[in-house]
């Protein structure tokens, strides 16, 4: 992955891919077993094998979180919080309670340094689903549409 440096009005250039590389060290380390890691092009995800689950919507394996590098900003997605209100609520709560502020979309987390984040939050959240209960609220999610 490039290794890009953002200009910050607080203090100087951020190294991006040192900031990259302690989000995803957090993410391996609360990983439930079973889950696959794959690079791609400024990305990292964590993904249900097809093997165990091949019968996704597009045929791609299903992810359970990614890691990605955008123009001005890191990005760290996790689809399991996306899908379950409680571990929404999880990552509010661990924000709040660490003093941080959450710059979240759907299921994206926007950042440009580790330190931004309740990394303790997201670990337990990245914990919370063992693959086999992703993948049934993941099938769940395709039979009520």
């Amino acid at each position: 992955m490039a290794a890009k440096k953002l200009a910050s009005k607080a203090s100087g250039p951020i190294d991006r891919a040192a900031e990259f590389a302690r989000v995803s060290d957090v993410v391996r380390k609360h990983l439930p077993a079973g889950y696959v890691e794959r690079a791609g092009r400024s990305m990292m995800v964590w993904e249900v094998p097809l093997s165990v689950y091949p019968d996704t919507y597009n045929k791609h394996a299903l992810w359970y979180a990614a890691l990605a590098e955008q123009k001005n900003y890191l990005s760290l997605h996790l689809l399991g919080a996306y899908g379950s209100p409680a571990l929404t609520k999880k990552l509010v709560d661990g924000f709040k309670s660490a003093g941080k502020r959450l710059d979240m979309g759907k299921a994206c987390i926007r950042f440009k340094r580790a330190d931004d984040l309740a990394l303790d939050a997201i670990g337990e959240v990245v914990a919370a689903l063992p693959m086999d209960r992703y993948v049934a609220m993941a099938k769940s999610w395709r039979s009520k549409k």
